[in-house]
């Protein structure tokens, strides 16, 4: 027997300058794949993980099992926060190009992600977002004015100029803070919902990573506990086919749908269009009422795809084709709601338009109240001596002194 074992090192479809290729990608007709009950067991619906759950087809028409008969007036506030939320990122990244904030990043292309799963949950479930999920903060009321002071780390920052610009929080409306350090928030929300369990409550958790942070071990042990104990979670997959510019088979992706990685410890998987509303908020709902009902947790691939770069510090055109985006076939998750309300009567191009012009509107005025609470370079800006607070119960002596040092300095102690 010959023996020449050879390593496979995963390599994207298209490079710079190839002619996009999404081959790779097993899609499902609108419609197709069945919707079983919620007290399913995971080894029964194994194909929930390996097909794609579509309710708009390539006529904008809702079909099959889980078309989740949402009501035009529901349908017409997703699209409203879906456009604000790409208004609101197309301002901060021109900010950013400007100099007026140190870093940003887009959900470009994303924005059916966290509008369509947010609209699934209840008010008191607790969410742990991703650094794309600024559409969760948007729909539960953290307020753009607030959103663009953190990124300003100004006078009324809400991390106090401890955080990067976008990692909001909203402890009000149950939004954890964003953490730069992939998947740390998965384990967090298991154990969030293994404590709302154990307290008796009807709560539930969710969190969002990235196809690439599915190799942290974070991720694993976040999966673990979840099968374990049963606890009340939905984790969700965002499947946008890059990491920072690594392709989504680097992290396993090539072999089985990320999806599907729950399947060994009897979690349920399920992948669907990222990019259809209506299908996100149907599986989300269910893997929700699963949760609630007792049935533990979900595993959701929602695969969708990035359409900007990574962040401000990244350049897209130096690993994939340039106009990629343009011929992804789930298409834009914008367009497509916009397109299935107006086949069904409820909506049209030139009520689009006016949305879009009063979103940018909503966006500039915030934006001119934000920088009145100071910029990088003009006041007011963030007094020097909160670094000292909100970390110890009590302040050690080190910090003591170090803090009288500052005073004196300033000239506020003899």
């Amino acid at each position: 027997m010959t023996k020449n074992p050879k390593l496979h090192i995963p390599q994207p479809t298209a490079r710079p300058g190839d002619a996009p290729d999404f081959s790779y990608l097993n899609l499902s007709p609108a419609g197709s794949v069945d919707r079983p009950s919620i007290d399913a067991k995971a080894a029964d619906i194994e194909y929930l993980a390996l097909e794609l759950v579509r309710v708009l087809d390539d006529d904008h028409v809702a079909q099959g099992p889980w078309n989740p008969q949402l009501d035009t007036e529901t349908l017409i506030e997703a699209l409203r926060l879906m456009v604000l939320t790409r208004t609101y990122d197309d301002r901060m990244q021109r900010m950013q190009r400007q100099g007026k904030i140190t870093f940003y990043m887009q959900a470009l292309g994303e924005e059916a992600v966290s509008i369509g799963q947010g609209l699934a949950f209840e008010a008191g479930d607790m969410l742990f977002p991703a650094y794309r999920n600024q559409g969760l903060y948007i729909m539960r009321d953290t307020g753009l004015v607030n959103m663009m002071c953190q990124c300003l780390s100004n006078s009324r920052d809400m991390c106090k100029g401890r955080q990067m610009p976008i990692f909001y929080q909203n402890k009000k409306n149950n939004l954890f803070t964003i953490s730069g350090n992939l998947a740390t928030q998965f384990p967090q929300a298991v154990g969030w919902a293994m404590g709302a369990s154990i307290k008796g409550e009807d709560h539930i958790a969710a969190s969002w990573v990235g196809d690439g942070s599915t190799a942290e071990a974070d991720f694993h042990y976040a999966l673990t506990f979840a099968a374990v104990y049963n606890a009340p979670v939905v984790l969700n997959v965002t499947n946008n086919q890059w990491a920072i510019s690594t392709f989504q088979g680097t992290a396993g992706g090539e072999r089985r749908p990320f999806a599907a990685r729950g399947l060994g410890l009897g979690i349920p998987g399920i992948r669907v269009d990222g990019n259809d509303l209506l299908a996100v908020y149907a599986v989300t709902r269910w893997a929700a009422d699963r949760a609630r009902s007792g049935e533990g947790p979900t595993l959701i691939e929602l695969v969708s795809y990035r359409g900007g770069a990574h962040s401000t510090s990244d350049d897209p055109s130096r690993y994939r084709p340039k106009d990629e985006w343009k011929f992804f076939p789930l298409g834009d998750p914008v367009v497509r709601l916009k397109q299935h309300l107006i086949k069904e009567g409820n909506w049209s191009e030139e009520l689009h338009s006016a949305m879009e012009v009063e979103m940018k509107t909503t966006v500039i005025e915030a934006w001119k109240e934000a920088i009145s609470y100071g910029t990088m370079t003009e006041p007011p800006f963030l007094d020097v001596e909160l670094m000292f607070e909100d970390v110890f119960a009590e302040m050690p002596e080190h910090l003591k002194k170090q803090q009288e040092k500052l005073l004196k300095m300033r000239g506020l102690t003899s």
